[in-house]
């Protein structure tokens, strides 16, 4: 038998482990090749089952002899040790009562699980730091330290410039009929009908969306004192999907410098559910999935989808 190494490991009983794999493989594939080839050609059926049954026997025998080898190297291989760069916590490895206290082995899990931490957030910032948004006051430069900072303009918008852009929007989509209030101040809310087909709650804060509920035609939307019902949900889940798809939309169309734009291209995308009970899924081209129309519309061609076609 060759010396046993520092590290707890029987060289000679590894290699010869090695070599009882092999040999277990070998028995194992000799088992399958006895099933897959079935019983031979003899004169009679009894003789070949007779045949099959002893050759198969034979190497199940055979792999029981070779998994016992292979245990009985295993037990003389040895355990290595668990060797780590912790400094003196490598200590905790040599207690008597790891079982019950395994203190070490759970500091090695903390330890790489915070090696795989720092690895994605070196990943993370690297993807960060190529973006165009420099908010970091070190990347912006000492110049810009020192330049005063812009007030936005767009967050304080007058009410008259906000019912002007709703106002031509409104003449743009012959289909659909907007009517704009403000029942908390110069907050806007806009109740949007879509033909026959559903209506739209938007909550604006000046010309920037903050919420949308949508209901069907004949749903009741406003409360009992006679305010728009913001909060509440639709009855029927077809409109239940699609609130959770203009939710969707209000984070696709973001472009703080031109916010008319926005509420443009959002309500360009709202009318493309004019065709809501009517278009096909441009995927499957069926009409209806699982009892639900295409309540999906594509951000950039407006195009149908069913929500489990469009991925």
């Amino acid at each position: 038998m060759a010396d046993v190494l520092s590290v707890g490991v029987n060289l000679e009983a590894f290699a010869q482990a090695i070599s009882a794999i092999q040999a277990l493989r070998s028995s194992v594939s000799r088992v399958f090749d006895c099933l897959k080839d079935g019983m031979q050609n003899k004169e009679t059926l009894e003789g070949r089952e007779k045949a099959f049954i002893a050759h198969f026997q034979d190497n199940l025998h055979s792999v029981n002899r070779d998994l016992n080898e292979l245990e009985r190297l295993s037990n003389l291989v040895g355990k290595p040790s668990e060797n780590h760069p912790l400094h003196n916590s490598g200590l905790l490895s040599l207690d008597p009562v790891q079982d019950k206290t395994p203190l070490y082995s759970q500091l090695l899990q903390a330890y790489k699980w915070s090696n795989k931490l720092q690895y994605h957030a070196g990943l993370a910032s690297g993807l960060l730091n190529q973006q165009s948004l420099k908010r970091s006051a070190n990347q912006m430069g000492v110049s810009a330290k020192r330049r005063p900072k812009a007030q936005p303009t767009t967050l304080v918008l007058p009410p008259q410039y906000v019912d002007d852009v709703i106002s031509r929007i409104d003449r743009m989509f012959p289909e659909m009929s907007i009517h704009l209030s403000r029942p908390n101040g110069t907050s806007a809310m806009l109740l949007v009908t879509l033909g026959k087909v559903l209506k739209v709650i938007v909550v604006m804060r000046s010309l920037f969306i903050d919420r949308t509920i949508v209901k069907g035609y004949n749903e009741n939307v406003y409360t009992e004192d006679g305010k728009l019902d913001i909060w509440s949900k639709s009855n029927y889940q077809v409109f239940q999907k699609v609130t959770d798809h203009a939710t969707t939309a209000l984070l696709h169309y973001q472009l703080p410098q031109m916010p008319d734009v926005v509420v443009r291209s959002f309500m360009t995308w709202l009318r493309s559910y004019i065709k809501l009970f009517q278009a096909p899924c441009q995927r499957c081209g069926k009409f209806l999935q699982d009892g639900l129309p295409p309540t999906w519309r594509d951000f950039r061609t407006l195009e149908a989808f069913h929500d489990t076609c469009r991925q």
